[in-house]
């Protein structure tokens, strides 16, 4: 019976955690022991003792959770401790930041270890219910819409009252993806106006069925700027002048925007400049999903809420998904678990066939080297 370790995650202000009770019932009843380290659960109020009634054992310390595990399952990359406490050949499925955490990839490589990105799951048919990605930005577009409404000193829907009419609030949203398409279902059913825009053609049906209205330079770029992935493009200087051209008259009418524009790999591209933000009103909020890897929005700060000179907030949460903590790992465990439906054979063994098409494409370190082609040097 293959053993897969759950341990806490030990990067400041992650809460999430990799299984859940419901996950450890259903990984055991599959053929797997689960060994969770204490209090791993307690961020997103999962207490040991559920963990246990679940049927997994509590492990004192992350090297004893680990010591003799198969599998290792994180939200966040390891740290340097949890991976010399592998045992020669683990797997390790995370969230493993690739293309920027390099020295974990590295140290993985070197551990002997067969490590997986969540990040590179495939997005095919049969890997929807492993896409990791999509689950966490989901509830992130979510929160970023709460957490606009928290710093917005006024309210979200129309209010007619015997002391007049409250009027609605202008929401933009930059950026149509899975967090995206989620603020903007968020926002509408909060009462707001609501305005998308994106660089990939397919998302103006999208928008526009979700009641907001779509705006963005509709040109031949426009018309070809999506990849065979489902990713946005980076499009060239000249469109992106046309298209800050027609959204900087928009932005400055704005209440709340939310920028939620990322491209694997690369550095987040530049969305809001610093001009577009002096020109919104005083209590304005902008949101950006981004600032983790650059940031959409000039002056967004990691971690911080940035208060303009003309009293603009400017809002740089790390990890919004980590900020509903409980949803957000119920729906990460449950990616993670039918990943590991792939480590098993036709009879129920553990043996994970590495050329099964979603493990290749994940498979980022393994027999001592890195082996994913975006990341060999």
């Amino acid at each position: 019976m293959a053993v897969i370790a759950v341990t806490k995650e030990r990067k400041a202000g992650e809460t999430r955690v990799a299984a859940t009770p419901e996950t450890v019932k259903k990984l055991t009843a599959g053929g797997f022991s689960l060994v969770i380290e204490a209090g791993a659960g307690a961020g997103a109020s999962f207490p040991d003792a559920d963990y246990e009634a679940a049927g997994a054992a509590i492990a004192k310390t992350a090297q004893d959770a680990i010591a003799k595990a198969d599998v290792l399952f994180k939200v966040r990359a390891p740290e340097a401790d949890e991976i010399q406490a592998l045992k020669s050949g683990a797997y390790v499925v995370a969230l493993l930041n690739p293309h920027n955490d390099k020295a974990t990839i590295e140290a993985l490589a070197q551990k002997g270890a067969s490590a997986f990105a969540m990040e590179f799951v495939p997005r095919i048919t049969r890997a929807q219910v492993m896409d990791a990605l999509s689950s966490q930005a989901n509830l992130a577009g979510y929160r970023a819409v709460i957490e606009a409404a928290e710093a917005y000193g006024r309210a979200l829907p129309m209010m007619m009252t015997p002391a007049g009419t409250i009027a609605p609030a202008k929401i933009f949203i930059m950026g149509v993806g899975v967090a995206g398409l989620q603020a903007i279902a968020t926002a509408r059913r909060l009462g707001s106006v609501v305005t998308a825009t994106d660089v990939r053609p397919a998302t103006k049906e999208q928008v526009e069925s979700l009641g907001a209205k779509f705006i963005a330079v509709e040109d031949e770029e426009f018309k070809a700027a999506e990849t065979s992935g489902g990713y946005a493009k980076e499009m060239s200087a000249e469109y992106q002048a046309k298209q800050a051209e027609l959204i900087t008259g928009h932005i400055a009418k704005q209440d709340i925007v939310i920028t939620t524009a990322l491209i694997p790999g690369r550095p987040a591209p530049r969305l809001v400049t610093a001009a577009q933000v002096a020109s919104m009103k005083p209590g304005s909020v902008l949101v950006d999903l981004a600032v983790e890897q650059g940031g959409n929005v000039e002056g967004a700060k990691l971690g911080e809420n940035v208060i303009t000179a003309n009293g603009v907030t400017i809002m740089g949460h790390a990890n919004l998904p980590g900020r509903i903590a409980a949803d957000a790992s119920a729906l990460y465990a449950r990616n993670l678990m039918a990943f590991a439906e792939l480590f098993k054979d036709k009879e129920g063994g553990f043996a994970p066939d590495l050329e099964d098409e979603i493990l290749k494409a994940s498979l980022v370190t393994h027999g001592g080297a890195v082996v994913h082609p975006s990341l060999k040097a």
